[in-house]
């Protein structure tokens, strides 16, 4: 389900912007009242469920999207047909940075928990990125960022034994200032680990008998952050 905002009632706060969580690190949070009067697109809120499937590969790309909240995995998929999750997004994240450059996206995104986000139209965000020093600066950062996570994704999640490579996972989906995760199917941590699922299902069983997680309610967390670490440190 869309629902679609003008700039300007994205800039006065009729659309609730001006009291997101995420708006200091929106894609246009460094932009003026004037610049947002230069536009004319519409901001589009989206809500989707898990499952959903937000673009795919090869898509030709018409607009970026900065997730508010949820969780959404980038998938490629290999010649056999089995799928590689590459990484994954949260809140605050930009999705499809890449069509800036190109025309299509390079990645499957699909919702794995119930997600809301705002959908800029390329053009727009070109044209601005163009004239505009503060957003040229901040997509630079996003790319950057972008890089930073996947050379952690191949460093700390698809190298080492399985069970540092589950504690980073871990650590990595915790809730901003808590000791809290959520977690989702074995297949898809399977997936982003490389391991099988019986291997990612032997793993939790081993660190929940060791306490390193305690569920509180299905696929939801508390975690020992520090045993955690002693892991990966090992």
């Amino acid at each position: 389900m869309a629902k679609r905002v003008t700039l300007t009632q994205a800039w006065d706060g009729n659309a609730d912007c001006r009291n997101c969580l995420i708006r200091s690190s929106a894609l246009f949070s460094g932009l003026t009242e004037q610049d947002f009067e230069q536009m004319h697109e519409p901001v589009e809120q989206v809500n989707m469920k898990p499952g959903q499937v937000l673009y795919k590969v090869g898509d030709t790309g018409h607009h970026l999207f900065t997730i508010r909240s949820g969780l959404i995995k980038l998938v490629q998929y290999l010649p056999d047909g089995t799928q590689r999750i590459v990484r994954l997004v949260r809140s605050a994240d930009v999705l499809g940075l890449e069509i800036l450059v190109g025309s299509q996206y390079e990645h499957e995104a699909v919702v794995l928990r119930a997600s809301e986000l705002c959908r800029y139209p390329k053009e727009a965000v070109t044209r601005l990125s163009q004239s505009n020093p503060v957003l040229h600066k901040d997509l630079m950062a996003r790319w950057q960022k972008a890089l930073t996570d996947a050379d952690a994704w191949l460093t700390q999640l698809s190298t080492g034994s399985a069970k540092k490579r589950m504690a980073n996972l871990l650590l990595r989906l915790l809730e901003d200032g808590t000791d809290e995760c959520h977690l989702f199917s074995r297949e898809d941590i399977g997936s982003i680990l490389s391991i099988t699922i019986e291997t990612a299902s032997r793993t939790i069983s081993e660190f929940k008998r060791l306490g390193l997680m305690k569920e509180i309610r299905p696929n939801h967390f508390h975690l020992d952050i520090a045993g955690l670490n002693k892991i990966i440190e090992a």
